[in-house]
């Protein structure tokens, strides 16, 4: 948490912008404003006057089709967006012509460097914007056949409550942006800080206690436009069988110049990063199935189950097995058939 503390003081609050479109559940829109302010409350107390804050804003679209931020917690210049949410809807879906300059927009920012974050009917506008194309997302069951239809290149996984693939999230039900307002507050604030702004608002953290572990959290702002661009490609496909040649050729440069700039960009060399990503797969899996641990293995991506262990235990501190008594969410033992 050091570091985030350094970080914050050096670069000011870390922004999360809220979008405000016609239909967009205001409730949703205030409780995570709430959230994150509550959140800052719990960091300044914690950490004292140099802790980490959020600085909250709402990005509204004009009835002209521009957007433009209409509320800002912190007025002054800003750094950019960290995160942007899509908050859910209780009216017309946030889809056609109506939406204006908002995909376009959305996906300006994504391109930038920042999260984007749906809850629920979110999902609507984040597929408008083209960013869930090839994804995973997660929304409410009772939109899963509507946007399985309507875009047919997206995924739908409504079987979980939150699907975190770095630079894109996705959260489930209606009330869901209590858990990915959580997550954000984990994400930026750290896990003491997140857990105290649950217990502040009585909300139930839950399975989040996983993130007394290592959450990975690529860095997406560092402002080179290549490296991010393969960034969203491994996010968004197996990275079984991917390759140093193969990220290199896609990125248009040599080898030697590709590991350079990616390990510059994210901290990480390529293949530490796409470890990353299988063992976040893989925790998903554990949490969430009855696979066996070999079969987990193989689906995160893993031909040898024992390379697999010891990768998890290297980045986790866990075994696999010991992480899925610990945060399994379903319960007994029983495996699925291969």
């Amino acid at each position: 948490m050091g570091a985030e503390l350094t970080k914050a003081a050096l670069t000011g609050p870390a922004e999360i912008g809220i979008v405000v479109y016609p239909g967009a559940l205001m409730s949703a829109i205030y409780g995570l404003t709430d959230m994150f302010q509550v959140a800052g409350m719990q960091s300044l107390e914690q950490g004292g006057a140099a802790a980490p804050q959020i600085r909250v804003s709402h990005w509204q679209l004009m009835e002209d089709g521009t957007v433009r931020k209409t509320v800002d917690t912190h007025p002054g210049p800003s750094s950019g967006l960290g995160a942007l949410i899509l908050p859910p809807t209780l009216a017309d879906l946030p889809v056609g012509k109506r939406m204006g300059d908002l995909p376009a927009w959305i996906r300006e920012q994504h391109a930038g460097g920042t999260t984007i974050c749906s809850v629920c009917g979110g999902a609507y506008l984040l597929a408008e914007s083209g960013l869930a194309s090839g994804r995973t997302v997660t929304t409410h069951w009772s939109h899963q056949e509507l946007i399985a239809n309507r875009y047919r290149d997206v995924r739908i996984d409504t079987d979980k409550l939150v699907i975190d693939e770095g630079d894109i999230i996705t959260a489930g039900g209606m009330m869901a942006w209590i858990n990915l307002g959580l997550k954000l507050v984990d994400r930026l604030l750290g896990t003491a800080v997140m857990l105290a702004t649950a217990r502040f608002m009585l909300v139930d953290p839950g399975a989040r206690e996983q993130s007394y572990y290592s959450v990975f959290a690529p860095r997406l702002d560092h402002g080179d436009p290549v490296i991010l661009k393969i960034q969203h490609w491994l996010h968004g496909t197996s990275t079984k069988g991917v390759t140093l040649q193969m990220m290199a050729e896609r990125a248009g440069l040599g080898e030697r110049t590709f590991l350079r700039r990616f390990q510059k960009a994210t901290g990480l060399n390529p293949t530490e990063y796409c470890q990353r990503l299988r063992i976040a797969k893989s925790r998903e899996l554990l949490e969430r199935s009855y696979l066996s641990i070999e079969q987990v293995a193989w689906q995160s991506g893993y031909d040898d189950t024992n390379a697999y262990r010891k990768i998890f235990r290297k980045i986790l501190g866990v075994s696999p097995k010991e992480y899925r008594l610990r945060f399994s969410v379903v319960g007994g033992t029983r495996h699925a058939t291969a």
